[in-house]
């Protein structure tokens, strides 16, 4: 019986950076290919530009709507917005019309998603500056897409192979993500990452709760967060039946993960979450927002200015983006 290839939109991300590189490099990948219809949404003469020097010898297809891509062709599929010329573009430099291009292109592969034209969302990179000169109104992409799609609660997750972890906070400054450490948050973070494993075909996913203070507090004798907020949020959700532990110490947490005895990390803060799975995986990790109504995956990586277009990018991470996509979209 043959199986529906889910239809993945692939948004360019800033074109001044590495995102075109990679999505380009990655849909040259007979396994993507082989698992989803991928559609990249941004501007013909980018990816006309990196496919005569990648892969001259496949074919460019413009798409005016997804349901106009074809499953078996081996043409890179595009749904040209026509809002770059990439001629203007000066490479690896911080520009407002590349920021407004790419927030363009996350706003029409979310429109497409929640009106069921794709069935999930893969990101590209995007620069920050470049993003806040366009108009973001947003810390960062995470927040953007959360605005986007009207819901008030998202989380990040982060996958390199069975190794992830999902963050109570984002891109807040260290003292500000300390205020976030309540019982509270935690719980409904636990929340979202349960979600987050069925999402994943994982049921009865084993879920950590990392320590924030060294030792996990060590009784309280470094500090009193694991006493008062971490271990009551594990016990509300224990009580729920959920399989939780915690607080675990933090530098002991990633380790055991590794060793397959948890499913999920919850990690309280954004650099105890993403030192350790950056280490292990830097080119091949991928970004999850979970919560939102649609389905989207990102790189792990920045727009790396300092080498664009110089066609040294890894697409790794974009590879496994897309792998992603098409696991979470039910369809493969």
């Amino acid at each position: 019986m043959s199986v529906k290839k889910p239809r993945i939109g692939i948004s360019l991300g800033d074109v001044a950076g590495v995102g075109p590189e990679v999505a380009v490099k990655a849909l040259l990948d007979p396994a993507v290919a082989s698992r989803c219809i991928p559609i990249l949404i941004g501007e013909l003469s980018v990816i006309r530009h990196y496919a005569e020097r990648l892969a001259p010898q496949r074919s460019l297809r413009t798409v005016d709507h997804p349901s106009q891509a074809d499953s078996e062709t081996e043409d890179l599929q595009i749904l040209d917005l026509k809002n770059i010329e990439f001629s203007n573009v000066r490479l690896g430099e911080v520009d407002v019309a590349c920021g407004r291009a790419a927030l363009d292109y996350i706003r029409a592969g979310v429109n497409l998603c929640l009106n069921n034209e794709l069935d999930a969302l893969v990101t590209g990179p995007i620069h920050k500056e470049a993003a806040q000169l366009a108009g973001i109104n947003a810390p960062g992409h995470t927040e953007f897409l959360a605005a986007l799609c009207g819901v008030p609660e998202v989380r990040m997750l982060l996958v390199v192979d069975h190794l992830r972890a999902m963050h109570i906070s984002t891109h807040l400054s260290l003292r500000q993500a300390l205020d976030c450490v309540t019982r509270e948050r935690i719980l409904e973070t636990i929340h979202f990452g349960v979600g987050a494993l069925r999402q994943l075909r994982i049921e009865n996913g084993r879920i950590g709760v990392a320590g924030l203070n060294p030792h996990a507090g060590e009784g309280g004798l470094f500090g009193r967060e694991e006493i008062e907020e971490v271990a009551p949020a594990v016990a509300a959700a224990r009580a729920e039946g959920l399989v939780v532990s915690g607080p675990v110490p933090p530098d002991t947490i990633f380790h055991r993960m590794n060793r397959r005895e948890f499913d999920l990390v919850i990690a309280l803060y954004h650099d105890q979450g993403h030192i350790p799975l950056k280490l292990m995986g830097f080119d091949s990790g991928v970004n999850v927002t979970i919560g939102l109504p649609i389905i989207r995956t990102s790189v792990d990586h920045g727009t790396a200015f300092d080498i664009a277009g110089q066609l040294k990018a890894n697409p790794e991470s974009m590879v496994k983006a897309i792998e992603l996509a098409c696991v979470m979209s039910n369809q493969y």
